[in-house]
């Protein structure tokens, strides 16, 4: 291999890990000791030959009132090397005199975090404008030829948004499920530049004041949110939901939904843009959403009217045989499918009476959450003999009740399998298996253990009835020698 080419692989690696050398370079500037009360404290942070591209929340000051943020670029070129500088900073207002201490504080900015020192803020009596050197609400940026440049004058934007609580029933039956969306949408022509402010921590304060407290909940768990395009009147519209779930409360009543804030950062723009200085200022809106009110009915009278489960549902059978030999088995699937809560299903009533034994099911079930309803089935799998010859309709032997409240009628799904059952009847040797159960049963498990347990138990007996017997016969003894 060449000199040369060594040399320039050499000066390549080089200038690649200097390039990420420079590009981790990150300082903090903060503002004066002492300013007056009129005055405006900054906390500058500049990174050099990179981008800012995201960065996490300034720390608070006992005492002063955050007022906003700006960007800045810079670039510099010395002997044709290039080098930029970018950077944030978040101004405060101070709401009284005296000395304040800004303590000790750390800031992820694209992703790394940095920490940086504290510092003693005195705030004395207000001070004139001649007076006033540095303190104020702007923070100067050489241009790229040198000349200092003032700070931009920030205007709000007029914006088409708002923020929505919806429901999609207004009147539901107790134990039938209602959906609630949390969204923020603005309008395809909206000019207003904004961002989401802390939505977990908003969040978790909104759900305390809507969240039904006699309800089951079925969270469809949004952890990204995503722009979605909608028509609202004939107009479009970008929805950003943030929340979705639907409830299903257990017994009727009113359920009332207040009106719920939620904060945005709006950013103000710069009335004349520049292309190094900082062009927008993060300032903060609040949204209100309208109130809601869910009125819940009790369901008609039933005699299972606090049991049942409330939705849409349909029957699904799965049988592993059509035709079977009595007292061999067979597996058979009732399934429930449908809309409302999947959870609350219960087993099918098993009909007494006839030839068909059975035990416990085994359950499987699967929720599906999405489109603002939940949905899923639930399968209870029988294992079943026959013991009689014959034609055995299954739908005379299992039965489920539901109220469907689209209907606002009490529904039954029963089975519509029939089962041919041939060979020789075998109830009497079921019954007399039932009747010997306990010891046939136990014959093929205990082995000996069984009949030396048996023999104790009838030997113990007899040595008992024995003594008996020997002290009745020596009482009567003892009263004729009298």
């Amino acid at each position: 291999m060449s000199k040369t080419l060594i040399t320039s692989i050499l000066v390549c690696w080089f200038s690649i890990f200097a390039g990420n050398v420079l590009a981790q370079q990150v300082e903090v500037e903060l503002g004066p000791d002492q300013i007056g009360l009129n005055e405006t404290f900054t906390i500058k942070i500049s990174v050099a030959n990179e981008k800012i591209k995201s960065y996490d929340q300034f720390p608070d000051i006992p005492s002063f009132q955050k007022q906003g943020i700006s960007q800045s670029s810079s670039m510099n070129v010395i002997n044709g090397q290039v080098t930029s500088s970018n950077s944030i900073i978040q101004y405060y207002k101070p709401t009284r005199k005296g000395t304040f201490t800004l303590p000790a504080f750390s800031i992820t900015i694209n992703g790394n975090q940095f920490d940086f020192q504290g510092k003693e803020i005195t705030v004395g009596d207000a001070v004139s404008n001649q007076q006033s050197s540095g303190g104020g609400f702007f923070d100067p940026f050489s241009d790229f030829f040198g000349r200092t440049q003032e700070e931009p004058e920030y205007i709000e934007l007029d914006d088409e948004a708002f923020f929505s609580v919806t429901v999609d029933k207004e009147e539901i039956y107790a134990r039938e499920g209602f959906t609630v969306a949390l969204a923020f949408y603005m309008s395809e022509n909206n000019q207003a530049p904004f961002n989401f402010y802390k939505p977990g921590e908003q969040l978790d304060d909104v759900l305390k004041k809507i969240k039904p407290t006699q309800a089951w909940e079925e969270n469809y768990n949004i952890t990204n949110i995503e722009p979605e395009q909608v028509t609202i009147n004939g107009k479009r519209w970008v929805r950003y939901k943030v929340y979705e779930a639907t409830f299903f409360p257990f017994s009727e009543g009113t359920i009332e939904i207040p009106s719920i804030p939620w904060e945005m950062i709006k950013y103000r723009v710069a009335r004349n843009p520049s292309f190094f200085g900082s062009n927008r200022q993060e300032d903060f809106k609040t949204f209100y959403s309208s109130p809601k009110t869910i009125k819940v009915k009790p369901l008609p009278p039933h005699p299972l009217r606090n049991e049942v489960a409330v939705g849409q549902f349909q029957l699904r059978e799965n049988i592993s045989n059509l035709e079977v030999e009595t007292g061999q088995g067979f597996n058979y699937n009732f399934g429930i499918s449908g809309v409302g809560n999947i959870n609350s299903i219960s087993q099918p009533r098993l009909i007494s009476g006839g030839s068909l034994n059975t035990y416990d099911p085994n359950v499987r079930q699967q929720i599906n959450r999405g489109y603002g309803r939940v949905s899923g089935i639930k399968e209870y799998s029988y294992y079943i003999t026959l013991n009689e010859p014959g034609e055995v309709d299954l739908g005379n032997h299992f039965e489920w009740i539901y109220f469907d409240p689209v209907q606002a009628v009490y529904d039954t799904l029963r089975p519509s399998a029939k089962i041919q059952v041939v060979g020789e009847s075998k109830t009497n040797q079921a019954i007399s298996n039932q009747r010997l159960g306990g010891i046939y049963d136990r014959i093929g498990a205990e082995d000996n253990k069984f009949s030396n347990e048996r023999y104790k138990y009838y030997f113990g007996t007899a040595i008992n009835i024995l003594l008996l017997l020997t002290v009745i016969l020596l009482s009567v003894l003892i009263i004729r020698n009298k």
